[in-house]
Formats: C-alpha cells, structure tokens, sequence
C-alpha cells in the first residue's frame, strides 16, 4: 500500500510516499529555519505563507522522487494535528483537495504519533507494546504503546516542554535559533558539573515533568552575573543545564518502565536527537537488560515519511475522514 503523506504543522513543509508503513519511497522537506533565525523563534503568519508558497512543489517532488503518479497511490495522509493551527490548515486543505480529485482516502494522522511512528522505518522489527518517550519542542510525554493506534498517557509536562526548555535557556545564553541544537553541540565541550541545578519534580505525579523552573535557575545565573560583571563559561553553563534536563527525562522514564515492566523502550520526537539523551538511555538500558529503539537522526525533526508511516496502521484501524476534517491546533496522543 502505498500512501502519500503531507506534514505541515509548525515551519516544515514534507511530503513522502511510504510503501505499507515501513519502507520509504521519497521524502521531500523544505525548511523555514533561516527565515525565521531572524525572529529567533517561528513566526506563524510567515510559517503559514511559506507552506502555501512551497507545498504544491514538495508534494511533486516526492513522487517524482518516488518515480510514481497520484494514479499510483492507494490513499494520502496528512497531519492535521497538534501544531500551528495556519499552517496545519495548509497541508489540511491540501490533501483533502487531492483526496476528492484522485478519489483516494484521506487519512488523518496525529503529530505525535508520527514521530513514534519514526522508529517503525529505523527500526522495521518494532512491534508494539512498547513504552515511548516522546520529546520535542511542544511535547514531552511518557506514552504506552499497546497498539499502533492505541496509546496511553503515563506522565507529562506540566509546563515547558524539555525541547521548549532547551531552546529558551539557550536564547538567554545568545545562542541562535533553533537554540536547542547549538547547546548540544556546545554542552559537549563543557564541564556539566560547573553548575548546580535544581532537579523538579511534581508532587503526587512522579511520572510528570516540569521544565519552568529549571529554565528560570539559568536566566537567573546569568542575570545575576551580569548584575556583578562577572562572565559566565556558557560551555559549562550549557553542559550542565543539558545533564539536568537529561536527568529528569531519564530518571521519570526508567521508573516508567519499572512500574509498567516494559523491556521495550523507545524514544521520539526533536529532542531524541540529543546526544547525552541517547548515551544515557543506551547505557541504561544495557545495564536494566532493556532493548532501546531510536529513530535515525534525519527522522528525528519533522518530516512526512513518519507521517506515511503511522497513517498506514491508522488505515489498517479504519481511521480516514471525509470533506469534514479540519485542522486542530490541540489534541492529545490518545484520542489520535
């Protein structure tokens, strides 16, 4: 089955074509990222423009890429939710058009559940169960995954997300947009035990995340250098704000597992691509006797290849929708 997938949901227009969930075809992305560098963060009225300028020449790349037609598609999915509601509205109506005209089915597929879905074309042995880590600049979540397209809610953040937390600690360090991958990079040659930061946790929810204050404890350490005209090593700073975050997310994941027994841990999302992230989960695991997935780094940011991945299994459930589908800018991983 061979599905031509559309994701437009914050500042990357794709398009891929995905043969029965695992084996990619094309994919097709054109970012927005050096456009909105100048912001330092995504503008969605510029976000929204672009997709529209872009989403006609993606769309044809992709199955040119895949040396296919739209005749030879079997049905096209589209991420119509969580994101920027504009520039989901673009790949939304997008596909729908194509739908009607082609007369194929339209396949509605959650953003989040793409990205878990990533590891499906990494990793073409993961089954579900599974417990997932998903994190990204929006979301941080625990999920378990019993079925493709049955998800449970575990733990979340109750404030920033971990990507949202990285990127504005970041910002107040003068780093660039996306501020989340320079402080990788840079936390790599620091010292992460320069600095002491506090580790939250949310009372009565031990599985949940809160980013909030941690991001606050940096901006103070600099305001308050600042104030006394001291300067700050920002490699050392960057390397321990990234231990502490790290920390957090491994320390809920793993009693995530305990809890629920899973031998089977993956991760997803943006923020999957982070180094220490991965180090550590890989240490872990080998010392629990857990197997860990991770998608390759190219699927880690937005793309449509997760998007055809996941919206085979949501086909296979019987989840398509008609002329009605509209674009939502909120909705939880379980209600798909």
């Amino acid at each position: 089955m061979k599905i031509l997938a559309i994701e437009s949901s914050c500042d990357e227009t794709a398009a891929a074509v995905v043969e029965n969930g695992r084996r990619v075809l094309s994919s097709v992305v054109a970012t927005q990222v050096e456009e909105h560098k100048l912001y330092g963060g995504v503008v969605p009225e510029i976000a929204s423009r672009r997709h529209s300028e872009a989403i006609v020449g993606v769309v044809r790349e992709a199955l040119e890429r895949a040396e296919l037609t739209v005749n030879d598609l079997d049905a096209i999915g589209v991420t119509y939710a969580p994101g920027l509601i504009g520039a989901l509205l673009v790949g939304v109506n997008f596909a729908k058009g194509l739908s009607l005209s082609a007369n194929l089915p339209l396949i509605p597929v959650h953003h989040l559940r793409s990205h878990i879905a990533s590891n499906y074309i990494t990793n073409p042995e993961l089954e579900p169960p599974f417990l997932c880590l998903v994190v990204s600049g929006g979301h941080t979540h625990i999920i378990e995954v019993t079925d493709y397209t049955k998800l449970r809610i575990l733990g979340k953040t109750r404030d920033d997300a971990a990507g949202e937390a990285f990127d504005k600690a970041a910002r107040a360090m003068g780093m660039p947009y996306p501020g989340g991958i320079a402080m990788d990079k840079l936390a790599e040659t620091g010292n992460d035990k320069a600095f002491k930061l506090p580790r939250p946790t949310v009372d009565g929810a031990p599985l949940d995340f809160s980013f909030s204050g941690l991001k606050t404890a940096v901006i103070n350490i600099l305001h308050n250098a600042e104030q006394k005209g001291q300067t700050v090593n920002i490699a050392d700073l960057s390397a321990s704000y990234r231990k502490t975050v790290v920390d957090c997310l491994v320390r809920n994941f793993l009693h995530a597992a305990d809890e629920t027994d899973h031998k089977k841990l993956v991760i997803a999302g943006g923020v999957s691509a982070n180094a220490l992230l991965r180090r550590r989960l890989t240490e872990e695991c080998k010392r629990t006797g857990r197997t860990l997935y991770m998608p390759d780094l190219s699927l880690t940011g937005d793309n449509a290849a997760m998007v055809g991945a996941q919206a085979y299994y949501e086909y296979l459930a019987g989840h398509t929708a008609g002329m009605e589908l509209n674009a939502c800018a909120q909705r939880s991983i379980d209600l798909g």
